[in-house]
Protein backbone atom coordinates (compact mmCIF):
# COMPACT_ATOMS: atom_id res chain seq x y z
CA UNK A 1 0.00 0.00 0.00
CA UNK A 2 1.75 3.45 -0.66
CA UNK A 3 2.15 6.16 1.94
CA UNK A 4 -0.39 8.48 1.21
CA UNK A 5 -0.35 10.51 4.71
CA UNK A 6 0.50 14.34 4.46
CA UNK A 7 4.10 14.93 5.91
CA UNK A 8 6.01 17.28 4.97
CA UNK A 9 9.45 17.04 3.59
CA UNK A 10 12.14 19.27 3.29
CA UNK A 11 12.46 20.08 -0.51
CA UNK A 12 16.82 20.94 -0.14
CA UNK A 13 17.16 17.81 -1.76
CA UNK A 14 14.61 17.95 -4.90
CA UNK A 15 16.72 18.12 -8.41
CA UNK A 16 14.59 21.38 -9.65
CA UNK A 17 15.31 23.80 -6.33
CA UNK A 18 17.63 26.06 -8.26
CA UNK A 19 15.04 26.50 -10.84
CA UNK A 20 12.14 27.35 -8.36
CA UNK A 21 14.51 29.57 -6.55
CA UNK A 22 15.66 31.22 -9.98
CA UNK A 23 12.08 31.55 -11.14
CA UNK A 24 10.73 32.76 -7.79
CA UNK A 25 13.44 35.32 -7.77
CA UNK A 26 12.08 36.46 -11.47
CA UNK A 27 8.95 36.57 -10.41
CA UNK A 28 9.49 38.89 -7.80
CA UNK A 29 11.05 41.02 -9.91
CA UNK A 30 11.79 44.65 -8.19
CA UNK A 31 9.02 44.64 -6.06
CA UNK A 32 11.41 45.35 -2.75
CA UNK A 33 10.89 48.92 -3.81
CA UNK A 34 7.00 48.13 -3.46
CA UNK A 35 6.79 50.39 -0.26
CA UNK A 36 8.38 53.75 -2.48
CA UNK A 37 4.88 53.04 -4.72
CA UNK A 38 2.54 54.77 -1.91
CA UNK A 39 4.29 57.59 -1.06
CA UNK A 40 5.23 58.37 -4.75
CA UNK A 41 1.12 58.34 -5.16
CA UNK A 42 0.91 60.51 -2.55
CA UNK A 43 3.36 62.98 -3.60
CA UNK A 44 2.05 63.60 -6.46
CA UNK A 45 -1.64 63.91 -4.78
CA UNK A 46 -0.37 66.58 -2.39
CA UNK A 47 1.29 68.40 -5.48
CA UNK A 48 -1.66 68.19 -7.25
CA UNK A 49 -3.76 69.82 -4.65
CA UNK A 50 -1.39 72.12 -3.34
CA UNK A 51 -1.95 75.37 -5.08
CA UNK A 52 -5.65 74.89 -3.45
CA UNK A 53 -4.62 74.08 -0.14
CA UNK A 54 -1.98 76.87 0.42
CA UNK A 55 -4.19 79.76 -1.37
CA UNK A 56 -2.25 80.39 -3.95
CA UNK A 57 -4.67 79.66 -7.15
CA UNK A 58 -5.50 83.60 -7.84
CA UNK A 59 -1.91 85.13 -7.10
CA UNK A 60 0.15 82.54 -9.46
CA UNK A 61 -2.13 80.80 -12.02
CA UNK A 62 0.25 79.65 -13.99
CA UNK A 63 2.27 77.61 -11.14
CA UNK A 64 -1.39 76.59 -10.21
CA UNK A 65 -1.50 74.79 -13.67
CA UNK A 66 1.96 73.40 -13.64
CA UNK A 67 1.49 71.94 -10.29
CA UNK A 68 -1.71 70.55 -11.54
CA UNK A 69 -0.21 68.58 -14.54
CA UNK A 70 3.10 68.06 -12.09
CA UNK A 71 1.26 66.12 -9.87
CA UNK A 72 -0.71 63.91 -12.23
CA UNK A 73 2.39 62.99 -13.93
CA UNK A 74 3.64 61.79 -10.69
CA UNK A 75 0.91 59.71 -9.81
CA UNK A 76 0.91 58.51 -13.47
CA UNK A 77 4.36 57.79 -12.74
CA UNK A 78 3.41 55.54 -9.45
CA UNK A 79 0.76 53.64 -10.81
CA UNK A 80 3.13 52.77 -13.59
CA UNK A 81 5.74 51.36 -10.90
CA UNK A 82 2.73 49.72 -8.93
CA UNK A 83 1.68 48.46 -12.26
CA UNK A 84 4.47 47.34 -14.46
CA UNK A 85 7.66 47.60 -12.50
CA UNK A 86 10.10 45.64 -14.38
CA UNK A 87 9.22 48.20 -17.31
CA UNK A 88 8.99 51.64 -15.08
CA UNK A 89 12.09 51.67 -12.47
CA UNK A 90 14.46 52.81 -15.62
CA UNK A 91 12.01 55.67 -14.88
CA UNK A 92 13.45 56.58 -11.62
CA UNK A 93 16.17 59.00 -12.99
CA UNK A 94 12.79 60.84 -14.90
CA UNK A 95 11.66 61.30 -11.43
CA UNK A 96 14.56 62.61 -9.99
CA UNK A 97 14.49 65.04 -12.99
CA UNK A 98 10.94 65.88 -12.37
CA UNK A 99 12.00 66.79 -8.35
CA UNK A 100 14.66 69.07 -9.90
CA UNK A 101 12.36 70.96 -12.42
CA UNK A 102 10.01 71.04 -9.30
CA UNK A 103 12.47 73.01 -7.10
CA UNK A 104 13.40 75.74 -9.76
CA UNK A 105 9.89 76.21 -11.21
CA UNK A 106 8.48 78.75 -8.74
CA UNK A 107 11.12 81.44 -10.02
CA UNK A 108 10.55 80.34 -14.10
CA UNK A 109 6.88 79.04 -14.05
CA UNK A 110 5.92 81.61 -11.56
CA UNK A 111 5.12 84.95 -11.37
CA UNK A 112 7.82 86.82 -7.98
CA UNK A 113 6.22 83.81 -5.75
CA UNK A 114 6.18 84.59 -2.25
CA UNK A 115 7.94 82.42 0.54
CA UNK A 116 5.34 79.67 1.10
CA UNK A 117 4.95 78.73 -2.72
CA UNK A 118 8.68 78.35 -3.00
CA UNK A 119 9.12 76.58 0.15
CA UNK A 120 6.35 74.28 -0.84
CA UNK A 121 7.73 73.24 -3.92
CA UNK A 122 11.28 73.37 -2.99
CA UNK A 123 10.20 70.22 -0.34
CA UNK A 124 8.02 68.93 -3.46
CA UNK A 125 10.97 68.07 -5.49
CA UNK A 126 13.34 67.51 -2.68
CA UNK A 127 11.21 64.69 -1.84
CA UNK A 128 10.89 63.20 -5.65
CA UNK A 129 14.60 63.88 -6.00
CA UNK A 130 15.01 61.17 -2.51
CA UNK A 131 12.47 59.07 -3.65
CA UNK A 132 13.33 58.80 -7.05
CA UNK A 133 17.00 58.22 -6.24
CA UNK A 134 15.47 55.53 -3.41
CA UNK A 135 13.56 53.77 -6.78
CA UNK A 136 16.34 54.08 -8.82
CA UNK A 137 19.02 52.31 -6.27
CA UNK A 138 16.30 49.24 -5.14
CA UNK A 139 16.02 48.55 -8.88
CA UNK A 140 19.58 48.92 -9.57
CA UNK A 141 20.18 46.52 -7.26
CA UNK A 142 17.44 43.94 -8.07
CA UNK A 143 18.04 44.00 -11.52
CA UNK A 144 19.68 40.57 -12.40
CA UNK A 145 23.32 40.59 -13.85
CA UNK A 146 24.53 38.45 -16.66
Amino acid sequence: MANVSPTRGDITAHPDVSEMRDRYARMLGGRDVALVDGPVFLLGLYCAVSPWILHYTTSQPALVTHNLIMGIAIGLLALGFTRAPERMYGLSWAFCAMGVWMIIAPWIVGDSPDAGVVVNNIIIGALAVCLGLLCAGTAAKSTPRP
